[in-house]
Protein backbone atom coordinates (compact mmCIF):
# COMPACT_ATOMS: atom_id res chain seq x y z
CA UNK A 1 0.00 0.00 0.00
CA UNK A 2 1.39 3.38 -0.99
CA UNK A 3 1.30 6.29 1.45
CA UNK A 4 0.77 9.92 0.62
CA UNK A 5 4.03 11.76 1.25
CA UNK A 6 2.97 15.39 1.46
CA UNK A 7 4.77 17.83 3.71
CA UNK A 8 2.91 19.09 6.76
CA UNK A 9 -0.03 21.25 5.65
CA UNK A 10 -0.28 24.85 6.79
CA UNK A 11 -3.39 23.96 8.79
CA UNK A 12 -1.62 21.13 10.61
CA UNK A 13 1.47 23.29 11.20
CA UNK A 14 -0.78 25.93 12.77
CA UNK A 15 -2.39 23.29 14.99
CA UNK A 16 1.07 22.21 16.17
CA UNK A 17 2.13 25.80 16.85
CA UNK A 18 -1.16 26.57 18.64
CA UNK A 19 -0.82 23.45 20.78
CA UNK A 20 2.62 24.62 21.91
CA UNK A 21 1.57 28.24 22.40
CA UNK A 22 -1.47 27.40 24.53
CA UNK A 23 0.79 25.44 26.87
CA UNK A 24 3.46 28.15 26.98
CA UNK A 25 6.14 25.70 25.87
CA UNK A 26 7.99 27.99 23.45
CA UNK A 27 10.46 28.92 26.19
CA UNK A 28 11.53 25.27 26.50
CA UNK A 29 11.93 24.77 22.77
CA UNK A 30 15.44 26.05 22.19
CA UNK A 31 17.21 24.71 19.09
CA UNK A 32 19.34 22.41 21.27
CA UNK A 33 16.34 21.11 23.21
CA UNK A 34 14.35 20.46 20.04
CA UNK A 35 17.31 18.73 18.39
CA UNK A 36 17.75 16.56 21.48
CA UNK A 37 14.05 15.72 21.51
CA UNK A 38 14.16 14.75 17.82
CA UNK A 39 17.08 12.42 18.52
CA UNK A 40 15.33 10.88 21.53
CA UNK A 41 12.10 10.29 19.62
CA UNK A 42 13.99 8.86 16.63
CA UNK A 43 15.75 6.39 18.92
CA UNK A 44 12.35 5.23 20.17
CA UNK A 45 11.65 3.94 16.65
CA UNK A 46 14.21 1.23 17.38
CA UNK A 47 12.58 -0.01 20.59
CA UNK A 48 10.24 -2.56 18.98
CA UNK A 49 13.17 -4.04 17.05
CA UNK A 50 15.44 -4.58 20.06
CA UNK A 51 16.91 -8.08 20.01
CA UNK A 52 15.06 -8.94 16.80
CA UNK A 53 16.46 -10.61 13.73
CA UNK A 54 16.05 -9.36 10.19
CA UNK A 55 13.50 -12.09 9.56
CA UNK A 56 11.37 -10.75 12.46
CA UNK A 57 11.13 -7.20 11.11
CA UNK A 58 8.06 -7.65 8.92
CA UNK A 59 6.04 -9.17 11.77
CA UNK A 60 7.22 -6.51 14.21
CA UNK A 61 6.15 -3.73 11.85
CA UNK A 62 2.77 -5.40 11.40
CA UNK A 63 2.25 -5.83 15.16
CA UNK A 64 3.64 -2.45 16.21
CA UNK A 65 2.48 -0.23 13.34
CA UNK A 66 0.42 2.09 15.58
CA UNK A 67 3.33 2.47 18.03
CA UNK A 68 5.72 3.23 15.17
CA UNK A 69 3.25 5.72 13.68
CA UNK A 70 3.05 7.52 17.04
CA UNK A 71 6.84 7.82 17.21
CA UNK A 72 6.98 9.09 13.63
CA UNK A 73 4.29 11.66 14.52
CA UNK A 74 6.38 12.84 17.49
CA UNK A 75 9.39 13.26 15.19
CA UNK A 76 7.34 15.11 12.56
CA UNK A 77 5.89 17.46 15.18
CA UNK A 78 9.34 18.24 16.56
CA UNK A 79 10.80 18.76 13.08
CA UNK A 80 7.89 21.08 12.28
CA UNK A 81 8.64 23.15 15.39
CA UNK A 82 12.40 23.11 14.73
CA UNK A 83 12.09 24.21 11.09
CA UNK A 84 9.52 26.87 12.03
CA UNK A 85 11.69 28.31 14.79
CA UNK A 86 14.83 28.36 12.62
CA UNK A 87 12.91 29.64 9.57
CA UNK A 88 13.94 26.65 7.45
CA UNK A 89 11.73 25.72 4.52
CA UNK A 90 11.70 21.93 4.75
CA UNK A 91 10.72 21.48 1.11
CA UNK A 92 13.67 23.58 -0.05
CA UNK A 93 16.03 21.85 2.39
CA UNK A 94 14.98 18.43 1.06
CA UNK A 95 15.29 19.52 -2.57
CA UNK A 96 18.80 20.87 -1.93
CA UNK A 97 19.81 17.71 -0.08
CA UNK A 98 18.55 15.50 -2.92
CA UNK A 99 20.60 17.56 -5.41
CA UNK A 100 23.68 17.22 -3.21
CA UNK A 101 23.13 13.48 -2.76
CA UNK A 102 22.69 12.96 -6.51
CA UNK A 103 26.20 14.35 -6.98
CA UNK A 104 27.67 12.29 -4.11
CA UNK A 105 25.86 9.14 -5.21
CA UNK A 106 25.80 8.97 -9.01
CA UNK A 107 23.60 6.13 -10.25
CA UNK A 108 26.39 4.41 -12.15
CA UNK A 109 28.51 4.12 -8.98
CA UNK A 110 25.92 3.74 -6.25
CA UNK A 111 23.16 1.58 -7.74
CA UNK A 112 22.76 -1.50 -5.55
CA UNK A 113 25.59 -0.45 -3.23
CA UNK A 114 25.34 0.46 0.45
CA UNK A 115 28.78 2.06 0.47
CA UNK A 116 29.23 5.62 1.65
CA UNK A 117 29.97 8.08 -1.16
CA UNK A 118 33.61 8.37 -0.03
CA UNK A 119 34.04 4.63 -0.67
CA UNK A 120 32.36 4.37 -4.09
Amino acid sequence: MKCKLDMISENLRNQILDFRKLRDWERFHTPRNLATAILNEASELLEPFRWSTTSDEHEIVKAKKKELANEIADIAILITLFTHDLNIDLNIAIEEKLKSNSIKYPIEKSRGSSKKYTDL
